[in-house]
């Protein structure tokens, strides 16, 4: 496993949040409230399984401000497809697995079957594996709308479909902007219909790291599972609907250790400023990149 430090001059304010289990997946959030209440008010959660490409599913509905309070997460859908086999190689980059991807993905779609100017960003930093998912994601991407701009849609044989552009905004350190403020400026000028944004996230769990994926159309916090918070990328900060897709590629180290001692001592608070990964995330990375890129297309492309 590899670890990440945080970076110094983005540490937490408060030190006392050491202790709080940092996670992006709301499914974790609920975990995590189930075990010290007995009830959860204001969210629903179903259940089920994908045999074909052995996905767990469970869809989060929060719905009320009290359990949007409990959870720490927006009111919205969040979809959490658990895939304990896309890590492992295969040369068909588990299509069984896209096509519940592009599924799930086409269920939280607003206006599904009106065409519609769709923009895909891909956060993150390239030089950093772990948080390569989204870029790597953009570049494997079918983009049209340059295409269809200047030849129309005869150059698809086709008389019906979504306009799609794709954007990679880099990280701060490397451009002096905020992603949301370069994602607010191309929205200015080609005035897409939707946002789709891929990110890779923080997770509690070991067992979900690159073999999960979750889905929601609450848009999304950069950084925010490991205490590293950007300008939001929301419906709200943006004013057009906003959604999210991304996969756990690390863990929080102190997780890991307290866990694994049943305990969360203070000896445990210095580790809450490095993050863990897997030693062979560059494979992984790729093939849940292309895993990704082919949900979306599929889902894109039956307008």
């Amino acid at each position: 496993m590899r670890v990440y430090y945080k970076n110094a001059g983005n540490e937490e304010k408060d030190m006392d949040s050491w202790s709080t289990v940092r996670t992006d997946l709301a499914l974790e959030a609920r975990e995590s409230v189930e075990e010290k209440a007995e009830g959860l008010h204001g969210v629903t959660v179903e259940e089920e399984y994908d045999k074909a490409g052995d996905v767990h599913i469970t869809k989060v509905v929060i719905e009320t401000k009290n359990g949007a309070k409990m959870l720490g997460k927006p009111m919205g859908i969040y979809i959490t497809l658990e895939a304990p086999t896309m890590t492992e190689p295969e040369e068909d980059y588990h299509q069984e697995i896209s096509e519940v991807l592009a599924r799930q993905l086409r269920s939280v779609l607003p206006d599904p079957d009106k065409e519609q100017s769709i923009l895909v960003v891909g956060l993150g930093n390239r030089e950093v594996t772990a948080d390569s998912l989204g870029p790597n994601v953009v570049d494997n991407l079918l983009v049209n709308r340059h295409i269809v701009k200047e030849y129309g849609k005869v150059a698809y044989n086709r008389s019906k479909m979504h306009q799609v552009s794709s954007l990679v905004p880099g990280v701060m350190a490397k451009t002096g902007m905020e992603s949301a403020e370069i994602i607010r400026g191309v929205i200015g000028e080609t005035k897409p219909d939707l946002v789709i944004v891929i990110d890779a996230l923080a997770a509690r769990s070991t067992k979900r790291l690159n073999r999960t994926i979750q889905i929601t159309n609450t848009g999304i916090h950069p950084g925010s599972g490991v205490g590293n918070h950007r300008n939001a990328i929301t419906q709200e900060s943006l004013h057009v609907p906003v959604l999210a897709l991304g996969v756990p590629t690390v863990v929080d180290a102190a997780t890991i250790v307290g866990d694994a001692m049943g305990e969360r001592p203070v000896a445990l608070k210095e580790l809450n400023n490095m993050y863990v990964t897997t030693k062979d995330v560059d494979q992984q990375i790729q093939q849940i990149s292309h895993i990704i890129c082919d949900g979306i297309n599929k889902a894109l492309d039956t307008v």
